[in-house]
């Protein structure tokens, strides 16, 4: 029997009520969001306002030049859907490009790995055909706060420390803004970011000028960003500017105004799974949404009813259902408009009837992808320390720390993204991942004060990849928002930030929801864990076999049986796993849930 953890507690109350609910990992941003919903918009015109302002307040984990997935619920409506915000590799960036210049690894940080930006265009999207306000509406909060200031956390300043040497030496626009006299801001006091106001400023100006209609004012602020001062800026910028990145050498990006011209967000199905009582709803396989879905289709063949969500039984099993269904990610996974993802195979019962064989009492150390005859690619990884590479500070995710998600001594939380989640008195939510173009993947871009995603990291340099690099192609993201029903009735909204952690810690909130019956809060509040078993989806793509990361709070007597089992388990800091956010509704009762690590998000509500 699994040793039994202390009872269940939460750091903060489960929020409750019936107006409406706001989670989301940063404390403004859920604010800006409720008040939104206060003033008469709804969970969509909310939504898009609460992502501007994460841009402003939290430059480390997105910004405007990012991308994001958008899965949402419309009241009424039989139907999930979502918007993709995930912009495709440019015209010119090539798997031919690379090798020209001697890489066999796009670069993880400057403007060569830079895709169309997404989230702009995505969001303006969801305002105009979802949302009931205005672009000043859901631009005045970021606006004001990057005009006027916002308080400068810890997270932030050592995140900019991590790539002070970079600003100072190579790039110079961004040290002007980051490195304020030289030198990185002071902890408490107020942020500005002048040049970023001016951008949305004008941007609105422009928007406003063809008059009071509001999907007029949308489509000109989409015309302005895709073909007007913004686009014109990006053209600028990556044509003159030779930029050192993480391979060492400067190169320039190959983004264009014409990128930028040809681009729009659009709206898709999600791909879903039946566990148990639950439908649970995801983005394509141009995200790694899929990978939730593919273990939530192994467990269902265990009985995990009754089991200690902290003990080694639990953590066993999903560990090593998270190594079979990621390896299959790294094979067969990429955007369905180049490639043919063996979706229903993937999600078959005999499929993983036959797969949940390989889950045995002790851990494997090997990667072990599944085989579906005429799909897939081969899978490639470098082991952690045999490569050589230098992961420096701000390559792909892991910006600071050797972990995705890193706390140190003072319980500092590191990330790379950024999540909410909304549902309204209507019955409208959604759930939202932004993330690129942070603060220390590229630098700024003088005139707008931001900087460029690094996403296209993320492919690989083989044509027979499913993922392989191709123009006009969206690279494979780990950006999974997830919705589900409960007895086919809309009930949840959740997600976290954590690149290839996201949807190792997105399971196991709803697998301790539904087996052990936590709330939304004593599921994210519980001890959580990640495998590092597999290769990383951002450069240097490396992978530490058999490693499993859990919190101190993970019973020793647990951690104990892990290691017997084979597990090479590396014990973390007591709050060092996640940042989900959740909220929930049974129809008439709404609930949100937000995560304590790192004392920033937080979930309101009335």
């Amino acid at each position: 029997m699994s040793p039994v953890s202390p009872p269940p507690f939460t750091t903060r109350p489960e929020i409750s009520g019936t107006f409406g609910v706001v989670a989301s990992t940063h404390w403004i941003a859920s604010s800006v969001g409720m008040g939104i919903l206060e003033r008469g918009g709804n969970a969509f015109d909310a939504g898009t306002a609460a992502a501007f302002t994460l841009q402003v307040v939290e430059p480390h984990l997105n910004g405007p030049g990012g991308d994001t997935p958008i899965i949402l619920r419309k009241a009424g409506s039989d139907t999930v859907e979502v918007i993709c915000g995930q912009g495709p590799a440019p015209a010119g960036l090539s798997i031919e490009h690379c090798r020209s210049l001697g890489l066999d690894m796009v670069p993880g940080t400057g403007l060569l790995a830079t895709c169309i930006p997404g989230s702009f265009d995505a969001f303006m999207l969801l305002l105009r055909d979802y949302g009931t306000m205005s672009v000043r509406d859901v631009l005045e909060a970021a606006i004001h706060y990057a005009r006027n200031g916002y308080t400068m956390i810890d997270r932030i300043v050592t995140t900019i420390a991590s790539v002070k040497d970079m600003m100072k030496d190579h790039w110079p626009s961004s040290a002007a803004i980051y490195l304020p006299n030289g030198d990185l801001p002071p902890v408490g006091q107020l942020f500005r970011n002048p040049k970023l106001a001016d951008m949305y400023e004008r941007v609105l100006r422009e928007a406003e000028s063809v008059g009071g209609d509001r999907v007029r004012q949308i489509e000109k602020a989409r015309l302005v960003w895709s073909e007007g001062f913004v686009a014109a800026e990006i053209d600028r910028f990556c044509r003159t500017q030779d930029v050192m990145d993480s391979s060492g050498r400067r190169h320039r990006g190959v983004l264009n105004g014409a990128d930028m011209a040809g681009w729009q967000a659009s709206v898709e199905a999600p791909i879903s799974y039946d566990y148990g009582r639950y439908t649970v709803c995801k983005p394509g396989p141009w995200s790694q949404g899929l990978v939730c879905l593919q273990q939530l289709a192994l467990l269902s063949g265990f009985d995990l009813d009754g089991l200690d969500p902290a003990g080694p039984d639990f953590i066993h099993l999903q560990t090593e259902c998270a190594k079979l269904a990621f390896a299959d990610r790294d094979t067969f996974y990429g955007d369905p408009d180049f490639v043919d993802v063996p979706i229903d195979t993937l999600l078959s019962k005999a499929y993983n009837d036959e797969r949940r064989k390989l889950v045995g009492q002790t851990a494997s150390l090997e990667l072990r992808p599944g085989s579906v005859p005429g799909f897939g690619g081969r899978l490639d990884a470098r082991v952690a320390g045999t490569t050589g590479i230098d992961a420096r500070s701000g390559a792909g995710e892991p910006t600071v720390g050797r972990h995705l998600e890193t706390v140190s001594s003072d319980g500092m939380v590191q990330g790379d993204t950024v999540h909410f989640d909304i549902i309204d008195r209507h019955g409208n939510m959604i759930s939202s991942t932004p993330s690129g173009g942070w603060l220390q993947s590229s630098p700024v871009i003088p005139e707008l004060g931001f900087c460029l995603g690094t996403r296209a990291q993320m492919f690989w340099l083989d044509p027979s990849h499913p993922a392989g690099l191709m123009p006009g192609k969206r690279p494979r993201s780990t950006l999974t928002p997830t919705i589900a029903l409960r007895d086919g009735k809309p009930y949840l909204a959740w997600g976290s930030p954590g690149g290839d952690q996201q949807d190792q810690w997105i399971p196991q909130l709803l697998l301790r929801h539904a087996h052990a019956g936590m709330n939304l809060q004593e599921a994210i509040d519980a001890p959580a864990w990640h495998s590092e078993h597999f290769p990383g989806s951002f450069w240097p793509r490396e992978s530490r076999p058999g490693v499993l990361v859990v919190e101190s709070r993970v019973p020793e007597a647990s951690v104990k049986e892990l290691r017997r089992r084979g597990h090479v388990v590396e014990v973390g800091g007591p709050w060092s796993e996640g940042r989900l956010t959740a909220a929930s509704t049974d129809g008439t009762m709404l609930k949100a849930a937000a995560n304590p690590r790192g004392m920033q998000g937080y979930a309101v509500g009335r």
